[in-house]
């Protein structure tokens, strides 16, 4: 099965789930309002606080700031992973044939929290850390770019694992790597999925908007330009909230196909085509 045939299917697949369920799409829009507020309520602070004091000097603040910006950081990574294992259960409970409230979702969720915490902590560290080499020049953003596509490909598994397992961060990491390296084997590259069908609808539904931003600015009409703004901002918005339900849902139905081999809603090459060995 080619990559993008494989992408398609899966994608398809899992939007069946979303479709029959679609009070999924809620969780991660909870979950992107809960983290605009959370980032906003560090964020404030740190930018007052580095703009310095009444003699406009920061050298005294700066160090609060950066622990607030650290603080936010991890709060941040906290929420998205707490509504992401929403998700993820709510999928798990629909592939086994039943369906769970959005209340049950969450409250599981809090129930979890003893191992969302800890692997939002790691999550954010390693992420903090691929960012710095990224910004340490063309060798940095190489080795950094490759580093985050080997801990997203290792680490995908990680939070249906924390979700049905209960086990630690650093246990469900290994756990995570096992299961790869025993379904699909080693030295793997993704075959797209989710990501790469959400990159293209939001191309061709981004060509309106832009269209109707491009015609209001050359005629001077301010409410075209507007609502190719809106349009714009509506299709990213749609998109995102979208793909992050149907990456959900695939992760949890890996999960399952790597751990019992059968899965409802979806075919076994399928599953097994999500990821493809890569090159030397």
């Amino acid at each position: 099965m080619g990559r993008f045939r494989t992408s398609v299917e899966l994608t398809k697949s899992s939007w069946h789930v979303l479709r029959a369920d679609p009070k999924l799409t809620m969780l991660p829009v909870l979950s992107g309002i809960v983290t605009v507020g959370v980032a906003a309520s560090f964020a404030v602070p740190a930018v007052l606080m580095s703009a310095g004091g009444p003699d406009g000097s920061s050298a005294g603040l700066a160090p609060v700031g950066w622990l607030l910006s650290f603080l936010g950081y991890f709060a941040a990574a906290f929420v998205v992973i707490f509504f992401n294992a929403a998700l993820v259960y709510a999928a798990d409970a629909h592939l086994h044939g039943r369906q769970v409230t959005l209340g049950e979702a969450l409250r599981f969720s809090l129930g979890h929290s003893r191992v969302l915490l800890p692997w939002a902590i790691v999550s954010a560290t390693v992420s903090m850390i691929l960012r710095a080499l990224e910004q340490r020049g063309f060798i940095g953003a190489i080795v950094g770019a490759i580093a985050g596509a080997a801990w997203s490909i290792v680490t995908f598994l990680v939070l249906p694992i924390l979700v049905v397992e209960g086990i630690g961060p650093f246990a469900a990491v290994k756990r995570s790597a096992a299961l790869f390296k025993k379904t699909w084997g080693e030295q793997l590259i993704s075959n797209g999925g989710v990501g790469l069908i959400a990159l293209l609808a939001l191309l061709v539904g981004l060509v309106p908007g832009i269209a109707l931003v491009v015609l209001g600015a050359s005629s001077s009409i301010v409410q075209v330009v507007i609502v190719g703004v809106v349009l714009i901002v509506g299709v990213v918005v749609a998109v995102s909230v979208v793909a992050s339900a149907l990456t959900g849902i695939l992760s949890m139905a890996l999960y399952r196909y790597a751990t019992g081999g059968e899965v409802m809603g979806f075919d076994a090459a399928q599953l097994t085509g999500a990821f493809r060995a890569k090159k030397a």
